[in-house]
């Protein structure tokens, strides 16, 4: 397969460009492709869960990708872990959760994690996933969250520098774990202004996700 075609399905559309850009940087070769639906994230904050509404949504997303011709599916917002465990049930190609490859290379990395997010109602099912990992492996690890809502105001107003601002002010309370994730697509942006601290594995969304698939998709070529 010469040309992979990767499907990359958004909640919103600030996380287009950190996910193109970090194809562009890492796997040019790939065909990449948009899918949008911006009332995905909204209709969640709203009813506060993932309803079966919301499940049959993901499932039509996945077929609708599949029948396009892709040859695996990226979700790029990390609030609808059980969807996409419904959608990834309906098809034959690879589906990757936003976060997946990042926890394991965080799992590989250390044992307290630290979890940066702009989008608070990502952080209950990524917590989740990463305990349900962990407890799979035997691994015994920390958890330490925080999320600062307020940059992903700023950055949909198109005020990048606050944004960055302030998620490089938040990253100061996780001086002391060996991984810090960012939790959003849209805030590896933020990467390259973080204060680095000795030791410490700074992971994004993003570059996991284009180098699991890069990967996978070398195995099978």
């Amino acid at each position: 397969m010469n040309k992979p075609r990767i499907a990359l399905i958004h909640a919103t559309s600030v996380a287009i460009d950190p996910i193109r850009e970090a194809f562009a940087s890492a796997w040019p070769q790939a065909q990449i492709t948009n899918f949008l639906d911006d009332s995905l994230s909204t209709d969640l904050a709203a009813e506060g869960r993932i309803s079966d509404r919301m499940l049959e949504r993901f499932v039509t997303l996945a077929r609708y990708c599949a029948g396009c011709g892709a040859n695996a599916i990226l979700f790029t917002c990390s609030a609808f872990g059980t969807a996409i465990e419904a959608a990834r049930s309906v098809v034959d190609i690879p589906v990757l959760k936003p976060n997946e490859a990042m926890f394991d290379e965080a799992l590989e990395a250390g044992r307290c994690l630290g979890l940066l997010s702009t989008f608070e109602p990502s952080i209950p099912s990524m917590v989740r996933e990463l305990e349900a990992e962990a407890a799979r492996r035997s691994a015994r690890i920390s958890i330490r969250t925080r999320s600062i809502p307020e940059a992903m105001v700023a950055l949909q107003r198109g005020d990048a520098q606050v944004h960055d601002h302030l998620i490089s002010q938040a990253s100061a309370e996780f001086g002391d774990c060996d991984v810090l994730m960012l939790a959003q697509f849209s805030m590896a942006r933020a990467a390259a202004g973080l204060p680095r601290r000795s030791g410490q594995r700074l992971l994004t969304s993003p570059h996991s996700a284009v180098a699991r698939l890069k990967r996978e998709f070398a195995r099978h070529a």
